[in-house]
């Protein structure tokens, strides 16, 4: 099998992807294709199928295991495969491991360094929110381990979640060390629950997708709920510092075409958003820079969307090894 991520132009592939996802289209002149993205743990793919009813296609769908036969091209700044055989490929076949993306970052590993965050709260009341849920919850606790911390844009792998919580609160205890007007309890509470509300929004590997809760609430206010029921499991606990926390959490992504319902007006929920968005685009780079070739002939990687810029490697930088 080769790796999505040594794919090449004009190469002719033949190997055992896992299909996830595959959807019936139209061109414009009426012809009937699929869209196929296949997935390894080195990222993805999109294919096509230019016909879908040709007798070397199988009837194959999201989550089964497909060998495919096809030819790498480049459209747009990014590879894509034209599938022209596929039959559904038989257990002992493949390794579901070699299909799910993760972490670099060993994850107990990082637990523990999440564990020594709380650890380091010395109110009483936001460590006792934060050991319900990274101590006392086991459910949650796996979930947490489990979870990507998105579908596409940044962290989207197993342990993915676990990873920006873990960057993004490092982050915050850097600013609480540069700025005296952060209250360090406050901001690492808040970094280090930002996002739970990811373990309901997304579903776990290998479908990795929008749940039902995901759609229609998103994690900013299912994180809010989450965080709003532990609360009213202890006792005493502080209403005002219930609003600035969770103030916090609604407003982490800064505006609202961002999709926070507020946007930030205590320190803490600025400093909140800026470590978000430093981890959240700093791990696009990496994964972009990590995870393809420049384009052919070229230094650069062609235009972001997600980082709205066409991106090249520094010049010190293009001959070494980061891993």
């Amino acid at each position: 099998m080769k790796y999505i991520v040594n794919l090449r132009e004009g190469e002719q592939v033949r190997g055992i992807y896992l299909c996830k996802q595959r959807t019936s289209a139209v061109t414009k002149n009426g012809k009937n294709y699929d869209n196929v993205i296949l997935q390894d743990k080195t990222g993805t793919i999109d294919c096509k199928i230019w016909d879908p009813n040709s007798m070397g296609i199988a009837d194959f769908e999201a989550l089964d295991y497909v060998e495919v036969t096809g030819d790498v091209s480049l459209y747009n700044g990014s590879f894509q495969m034209s599938i022209k055989g596929a039959r559904i490929a038989e257990k002992g076949e493949y390794n579901p491991s070699d299909y799910l993306p993760t972490s670099r970052k060993d994850i107990e590993t990082m637990y523990g360094a999440l564990l020594k965050a709380v650890a380091a709260v010395n109110n009483q009341y936001l460590k006792k929110l934060l050991e319900a849920f990274f101590v006392d919850d086991k459910e949650f606790i796996e979930s947490f381990k489990e979870h990507s911390a998105a579908k596409t844009m940044h962290h989207g792998f197993v342990g993915g979640l676990l990873e920006h919580s873990l960057a993004v609160t490092n982050i915050c205890a850097f600013f609480t060390q540069m700025y005296p007007i952060l209250n360090k309890d406050l901001l690492l509470t808040a970094a280090m629950l930002h996002d739970i509300g990811k373990t309901k929004e997304l579903s776990l590997f290998p479908q990795n997708d929008y749940t039902d809760d995901g759609q229609m609430l998103g994690h900013i206010v299912i994180g809010y709920e989450m965080i709003s029921e532990k609360i009213k499991n202890i006792p005493d606990f502080p209403e005002k510092l219930a609003v600035d926390l969770k103030h916090c959490i609604l407003a982490h992504h800064g505006e609202l075409e961002y999709g926070s319902p507020k946007k930030p007006s205590i320190p803490e929920a600025f400093a909140l958003n800026l470590a978000d968005n430093c981890d959240a685009k700093m791990e696009m780079l990496t994964e972009l820079i990590l995870n393809n070739n420049p384009l052919q002939g070229s230094q650069w990687y062609g235009f972001n969307r997600g980082l709205d810029s066409n991106i090249r490697q520094s010049s010190l930088n293009q001959d070494k090894e980061f891993f």
